[in-house]
């Protein structure tokens, strides 16, 4: 028996399963505590701060998705640092960095609009939505089944609030707050299901096998 090509085979094998495994650490009451944020933060915003301040309505919108980011990565950054192994954190920045190009191209969008277009800030909802679904699309493979269709939702409703959008007068906290809060919703449905069928006493932070 070749040894060496074995152990070179089994490497392979596991690389392959971390690769296809679904990534445990998002988690679905944060998640829907996120969506719940959004859907609060549009409620209370001030009509004013859409209609006479686009600076100010994406000021505010992107402290609240700091909260909430801050809010849904916290179980993950403290599993990160604290209880993961070298295999699970790697799953983590794998899972994670099939994300980050739809986020900044988010962040990259709305620098570019709010510091040399700000007559375009009504269309940042709509661009927002886009890049969180070619996030999730990124993220398929390490997700449960159905958050394609959560992907799907966010694509979908960034190109209706394209088509809003043509109005030079159609900004609301409602664009952000309800889309998003929905899609969250929904995708914390999706992180349930998926928990519900996982055994008791399981790894959170780690993949599926």
């Amino acid at each position: 028996m070749d040894l060496p090509r074995a152990l070179e085979q089994i490497r392979d094998i596991h690389a392959a399963l971390d690769r296809t495994a679904v990534y445990r650490g998002y988690r679905a009451a944060p998640v829907a505590a996120s969506g719940a944020i959004g859907v609060i933060a549009a409620a209370v915003q001030p009509p004013a701060l859409a209609a006479t301040d686009p600076i100010g309505f994406a000021t505010y919108w992107i402290v609240i998705a700091l909260i909430t980011v801050a809010l849904g990565s916290s179980e993950i950054v403290y599993n990160y640092l604290v209880r993961d192994d070298d295999r699970a954190r790697r799953g983590t920045r794998e899972a994670l960095g099939q994300f980050l190009p739809g986020l900044v191209a988010g962040v990259l969008i709305t620098a570019a609009i709010v510091l040399s277009e700000r007559g375009l800030v009504r269309l940042l909802p709509a661009f927002w939505a886009i890049c969180f679904a070619l996030g999730t699309f990124g993220s398929v493979p390490y997700l449960p089944r159905g958050s394609a269709g959560v992907g799907a939702y966010f694509l979908a409703a960034g190109a209706y609030l394209l088509w809003v959008g043509r109005d030079l007068n159609a900004i609301s906290g409602w664009h952000v707050g309800a889309i998003f809060g929905a899609g969250l919703f929904m995708a914390a449905g999706v992180l349930y299901a998926f928990e519900r069928q996982l055994p008791r006493g399981s790894n959170d932070s780690e993949e599926e096998d």
